[in-house]
C-alpha cells in the first residue's frame, strides 16, 4: 500500500467517524419537535348589537277647540234658561226670574260645552321606536394546556392549535399559524 492511499482511508475513515457522531447529537440533543396540547378552552366576550324596534300604537288625542271661551254654550244656555225664568211668576218678578234664569243658564251651557269639548277626543295611529341589545357570544382567543415532554405549560393563542405545537430548536413554541 503507498502513502496516499493510506492517508485517503484514514482520512476517509475519519471523515465517516465525524459525520457518525455529529449525526448522531444532533439526534440526541434535538429534544421534541411538537409540544403535545392537553386541553384547549376558548375565550369568549359578550357582543352587544342594538337595533331599533318599532310598533304602532293607538293613540287618543283631544279634538282642537273651535270656541275656547265656549261662547255658543254660554248663548243657548242663557236662551233657555231667560225662557225658562220667563215662565215663572209675573209683573216684576217676571223680570228677575227672567234675568235669573238667562244668568243660570248662560253659566250652566258655558260648563256644559266645556265638559263636551273635553271629552271630544280622537284615535290616531303613531309609531313608537325603542332600541334593543342583541347579545351574542364570539370567540377572542384560547386558552391552551401542553406538554412537552416532562414540562407542562399553558399559553394564550389566537387560534386552535390542534393536537400539536410546534417547537423551535430552542424549545421554545412557533405560535403563528402556518402560512401566516
Amino acid at each position: 500500500m503507498n502513502k496516499s492511499m493510506l492517508v485517503g482511508a484514514v482520512l476517509g475513515a475519519v471523515g465517516v467517524t465525524a459525520g457518525g457522531a455529529v449525526a448522531t447529537y444532533s439526534l440526541v440533543n434535538k429534544g421534541p419537535e411538537y409540544a403535545q396540547v392537553t386541553d384547549v378552552q376558548p375565550i369568549k366576550q359578550q357582543v352587544k348589537t342594538p337595533r331599533e324596534v318599532c310598533k304602532d300604537v293607538a293613540v287618543t288625542r283631544q279634538a282642537p277647540v273651535k270656541d275656547q271661551h265656549q261662547i255658543a254654550g254660554t248663548v243657548v244656555g242663557a236662551i233657555a234658561g231667560g225662557l225658562l225664568g220667563n215662565q215663572i211668576g209675573g209683573g216684576s218678578g217676571k223680570k228677575i226670574a227672567t234675568v235669573a234664569g238667562a244668568v243660570g243658564g248662560g253659566y250652566a251651557g258655558n260648563k256644559v260645552q266645556e265638559g263636551m269639548q273635553e271629552r271630544d277626543t280622537y284615535t290616531t295611529t303613531q309609531t313608537r321606536c325603542n332600541t334593543v341589545n342583541d347579545i351574542s357570544e364570539k370567540v377572542v382567543g384560547y386558552n391552551v394546556k401542553y406538554t412537552i415532554g416532562d414540562k407542562v405549560g399553558q399559553v394564550k393563542m389566537d387560534h386552535e392549535p390542534g393536537s400539536t405545537i410546534p417547537v423551535d430548536k430552542n424549545g421554545k413554541l412557533i405560535l403563528s399559524e402556518a402560512g401566516q
